[in-house]
């Protein structure tokens, strides 16, 4: 008897150890769409000679492959550099059915006055909201997708989802992100800002029925914080706290509803 206990030990021990049971185990089974905002004619913010859109698509590449390395499937909405029309972006992830859709993008201010003290990594889900910041950030990301859309079509786009299901667990999605972007973030540089996870209406998030979340990574207008966003360092610190992000929300949400 003992000697079966044993081996019925060492077999559960295995299958945890190679990830195929408890928290995190197999994850070949979730399939993570992840959006490099802006693209092709759209360059995104631009300051000093560096463009948004080549930025996260930088980290775009580097989150896919962290994602790969837990063993998730993952789906780019764009590897290279073109734009996709509104609506595009999580009709992907719908038609591929992901567990949730994740669009990167930086910020950016206007005012040249306020360039070195407007900073922060921020993660948003979709929301109304009377926050003056957050709807300033969601217009500005909102005007290359919504070009040629009329203020009624944007409105009724956007309350068409409001009340969907999934605005509260992309609401956790962010919480998630956001904590364990910080936490990587700040073991090498101590100074970075939170702006904290965020509602906001962004048109990208529209239309997708999964949890879904905007990650600005930090404003490309801050010096100290372009610096870092374009180095490798900062960009892998971003990416493996996104995954970490990712992976508490899942396995809580599988707890939760034994999945």
């Amino acid at each position: 008897m003992n000697y079966m206990k044993s081996i019925v030990f060492s077999l559960a021990l295995s299958l945890f150890l190679t990830g195929c049971i408890g928290p995190g185990g197999n994850r070949s089974n979730d399939l993570i769409v992840i959006d490099a905002g802006h693209g092709g004619h759209d360059s995104g913010a631009l300051c000093a000679g560096k463009q948004e859109k080549d930025l996260v698509l930088q980290i775009t590449h580097k989150l896919k492959k962290e994602l790969k390395s837990e063993g998730y499937r993952v789906y780019m909405t764009r590897g290279d550099d073109r734009f996709l029309k509104l609506g595009e972006r999580t009709r992907i992830a719908d038609k591929m059915d992901a567990k949730v859709f994740i669009s990167i993008h930086a910020n950016a201010i206007a005012n040249k006055s306020r360039f070195e003290l407007a900073e922060g990594i921020e993660t948003y889900f979709l929301q109304k909201t009377r926050d003056a910041r957050s709807q300033r950030i969601a217009a500005r990301e909102n005007a290359s997708v919504l070009q040629g859309t009329d203020a009624l079509s944007k409105n009724v786009i956007i309350d068409s989802v409001l009340n969907g299901p999934k605005i509260v667990e992309s609401n956790k999605l962010a919480i998630d992100v956001q904590k364990n972007i910080m936490q990587k973030v700040k073991r090498g540089y101590p100074d970075a800002k939170s702006g904290g996870a965020r509602p906001a209406p962004f048109y990208v998030l529209v239309g997708a029925s999964r949890p879904s979340i905007l990650v600005e990574v930090g404003y490309i207008t801050n010096t100290k914080e372009r610096q870092r966003l374009f180095t490798s360092d900062y960009q892998e610190r971003i990416a493996e706290g996104i995954v970490e992000g990712v992976n508490h929300y899942l396995d809580t949400r599988r707890k939760e509803t034994g999945i």
